[in-house]
């Protein structure tokens, strides 16, 4: 067996899971689900009919490069959002099973088993990171995010000594957990180190697409590239998703686009990978990213809950829309495991502790004592979680006087 394997951590809804046991929720209250980032808003009707109309295409085999009306869509919308003067759709861009999988396989591509590479990636994150820095034999460098920085790392801290070390760099823009945004001054910072430094970024977008103000959009890594005459995207790729944008997690659809002298090596090895969207779903995938207008509606959709359960929560807490993403990042009263256990016993819901999605550099885990709230149910089940929260907060800060 592969040693690498044993140093992979359980994930966090399987730590969730440990932490639940022998816990029955209270049965008097519906319980409500915020724990697991799964969008439940409807899937967009244009894009299903799609889907259906191609399942004949059952009888072929897809190619992993994808069809050419796909890889154009998808360059039509990321030229048209992030302002891009061009982007190749046979070169720049490439189809992948939903972000997942390719957040964890760039990393076979980009750093070597022949030497030890090194990974830098925020703390906390999104789990993948450390998994695919894990399986490479990497060594992972984790930057604490901080709130004096929007809940990013302080990569402007970093010395030029610490960045000759890097080999790949995870940027999460809106973060997960916090939903920060990386701004353009630093982005166009972190893309002169990559290039002066030689090591790729890999910019994840997954929640890119949802925002609270319509005339104000999360800029990209590659639209920084562009403004500052970076226009081959040299050392830089970005990473988006439908399942977040257009509700479709069960697709598992989105794409890798940016610098081609690291996406043809990519295509070689997800040729041997076997990493191929099925038709069908390509199609679909046409219709999600040819279309706006049912994102504006998500975003609208969003937008109301977070406005509702803000209202609620701030009587007890002091917090701010976040600036991308769907998860409210709630500093808890007490320890959050603990929190989290009294959430789900007494008051039937699920969120996620902090600590899962952190990991302890240096005695500390900058995770702990956070509680991610994910704001995918509906409208009226958000507000009543806010409102148990809000009483639980209530009881913990009476008995402890």
């Amino acid at each position: 067996m592969n040693n690498y394997l044993t140093a992979l951590q359980p994930y966090p809804f399987a730590r969730l899971r440990t932490l639940f046991e022998g816990l029955e929720p209270n049965s008097q209250l519906r319980p409500i689900n915020l724990g697991i980032g799964e969008p439940q808003h409807s899937a967009p009707e244009h894009v299903v009919q799609a889907l259906q109309q191609h399942l004949n295409s059952v009888s072929n085999y897809p190619t992993v490069l994808g069809i050419p009306a796909l890889r154009e869509a998808i360059r039509d919308w990321a030229c048209h959002r992030f302002h891009l003067p061009a982007l190749d759709p046979n070169t720049q861009i490439l189809p992948v099973n939903g972000t997942r999988e390719a957040l964890f396989s760039i990393a076979q591509v980009v750093c070597s088993p022949a030497r030890e590479s090194t990974v830098f990636a925020p703390n906390p994150f999104y789990q993948i990171y450390e998994g695919a820095a894990v399986m490479t034999g990497a060594k992972l460098v984790l930057l604490p995010c901080e709130p004096e920085f929007n809940h990013q790392p302080d990569y402007r801290g970093l010395s030029d000594t610490d960045w000759s070390q890097c080999d790949l760099l995870y940027i999460c823009n809106p973060g997960n957990p916090a939903g920060g945004i990386i701004d353009r001054a630093t982005l166009e910072y972190l893309i002169g180190k990559a290039l002066q430094h030689n090591f790729v970024i890999i910019s994840d977008e997954c929640y890119s697409e949802i925002y609270p103000d319509e005339t104000n959009p999360p800029p990209g890594l590659l639209e920084v590239c562009a403004a500052t005459g970076n226009t081959d995207y040299t050392n830089c790729v970005v990473f988006h998703s439908l399942s977040k944008r257009s509700n479709l997690p069960g697709m598992r659809s989105g794409f890798v686009a940016g610098d081609q002298a690291i996406l043809k090596p990519y295509l070689q090895y997800r040729t041997y990978h076997g990493c191929t969207m099925p038709i069908y779903h390509q199609h679909a995938s046409i219709a999600a990213w040819r279309d706006e207008q049912h994102v504006i509606a998500n975003r609208s959709l969003y937008r109301t809950k977070f406005e509702q359960v803000l209202q609620t929560l701030n009587d007890h807490y002091v917090l701010n829309h976040p600036e991308g993403g769907f998860y409210v990042w709630l500093p808890t009263p007490t320890d959050d495991e603990y929190f989290a256990q009294r959430l789900y016993q007494d008051f039937a819901i699920t969120a996620l502790p902090g600590t899962y999605l952190g990991r302890t550099v240096t005695g500390r885990n900058p995770g702990k004592g956070y509680l991610r709230m994910a704001l995918v149910a509906s409208v009226e089940d958000c507000l009543e979680a806010a409102t148990r929260v809000v009483a639980l907060t209530e009881e913990i800060r009476a008995d402890n006087g």
